[in-house]
């Protein structure tokens, strides 16, 4: 039973290493160290370590009840080493799902194998990391595909006019690989993701006693993302018992990749750790699919889209992200901190068409850049490009404007 299940995915793999393949922008390291790849569910972390991965390796995908009922893992090693030949190298997809997985990795890696793992559960794998692999072990995050990565080779042909056409689907539709290129519907494809990830990786296994209120939790969260929130608030509308459930469901929600927040600026820990956060979504394509909205609210899609990419690099250790606000309500919605020192400050706006809204966005950058003493001062927009001087009460800053889809290529 063992081998045919593997045999059998043996075939999915060479036929998904047979399908169209968009490269991504971010590279598997080359390393003797166990490599790690954690995102979300479908994002694509298969397919690109199957496409990164030199020729020869043996694929195991553990999203199998067959293969994690199995008492002693050397029958599947023993089962791979003969379908791949004695592979040098071996990919464990979903790993997280097998029972006492981060031992048997470490064993393989003893002996001189060379692992590459996936998970869509961030705590789980990152605890056994931990404890078990310790200075063993590299990881990286896969988001979906960004908008750069969908343009893919194009974007070197393509006239600005006909980038920002197509960052209007992206900013609805999200990057998430199946409904971009098999052009399925977006919507449907995505409710029902976000509906399996919920019950499967979260309420499944967690053993969640009232299901209904963590839907109904998440759904809140996407119809309300870039908005502020306290776990009290949430508590109410949760219909959740106290505050430390909805930490607890907030954290299931944050490990399987669906949410993440962020802080509000302050440089005492005890202030920011008291303050309330915010909240952001992984794919910009759940909230179309999810949300209780009757249209498309762009301004808070191009904030998400923004604190997406903002959360990439900082998951690459390139820098901080944090909200900032003041006793007068005054905000900035992105304070950018590389080391010790805030490096921007970044407003995002889709339309400047109202002029109190500029006002607004301009005044915030400006009492930020004097509190925090930084002057690279940026608004990100639908379409304006400019370098503008502004005032406010005779404080003056230079304000760089970029339209999103300019900001979002590299």
């Amino acid at each position: 039973m063992i081998r045919e299940r593997l045999e059998l995915q043996q075939r999915e793999l060479q036929q998904k290493k047979s399908e169209h393949y968009l490269p991504r922008e971010i590279e598997l390291p080359q390393t003797p160290l166990v490599r790690v790849i954690l995102g979300p569910r479908r994002a694509g972390k298969s397919t690109f370590a199957m496409h990164a991965l030199p020729e020869k390796f043996a694929y195991a995908n553990f999203d199998d009840e067959t293969l994690t009922m199995v008492k002693n893992y050397d029958e599947i090693v023993a089962a791979l080493d003969e379908l791949y030949q004695k592979p040098d190298t071996y990919l464990f997809d979903e790993i997280q799902n097998l029972p006492k997985w981060e031992l048997f990795a470490n064993r393989l890696h003893r002996i001189g194998k060379k692992l590459v793992i996936t998970g869509s559960n961030a705590h789980l794998l990152s605890k056994e990391l931990a404890t078990h692999l310790t200075g063993r072990h590299q990881q990286l995050v896969l988001f979906p595909f960004s908008f750069s990565e969908t343009l893919g080779s194009e974007k070197n042909k393509l006239i600005p006019s006909e980038i920002a056409a197509k960052l209007d689907s992206y900013i609805i539709n999200g990057g998430y690989p199946e409904p971009f290129l098999q052009k399925t519907n977006p919507k449907e494809y995505l409710s029902s993701l976000f509906t399996s990830i919920i019950f499967k990786d979260i309420i499944k296994r967690y053993h969640i006693r009232n299901p209904t209120a963590m839907e109904n939790l998440a759904v809140y969260l996407l119809s309300n993302v870039a908005k502020e929130f306290s776990f009290r608030t949430l508590t109410k509308i949760g219909e959740c018992k106290s505050v430390g459930t909805v930490e607890k469901y907030l954290h299931y929600l944050e490990e399987a990749f669906l949410f993440f927040q962020i802080k509000q600026f302050s440089f005492k820990l005890k202030e920011q750790a008291a303050r309330n956060k915010k909240i952001y979504c992984i794919d910009n394509g759940f909230i179309a699919a999810k949300a209780f909205q009757l249209a498309p609210d762009f301004g808070r899609l191009y904030e998400n889209c923004v604190a997406i990419q903002l959360k990439k690099q900082e998951l690459r250790d390139k820098h901080q992200i944090y909200f900032w606000k003041d006793q007068q309500q005054n905000e900035v919605d992105f304070v950018v901190k590389e080391g010790l020192k805030v490096s921007q400050l970044v407003q995002v706006c889709y339309s400047l068409n109202n002029g109190k809204t500029q006002e607004r966005e301009i005044r915030g950058l400006i009492k930020a850049s004097q509190e925090l003493g930084c002057d690279n001062l940026l608004i990100i927009t639908k379409d304006k490009e400019a370098e503008e001087n502004a005032e406010w009460f005779g404080i003056k800053r230079k304000i760089k404007y970029l339209p999103m889809w300019k900001w979002l290529l590299p």
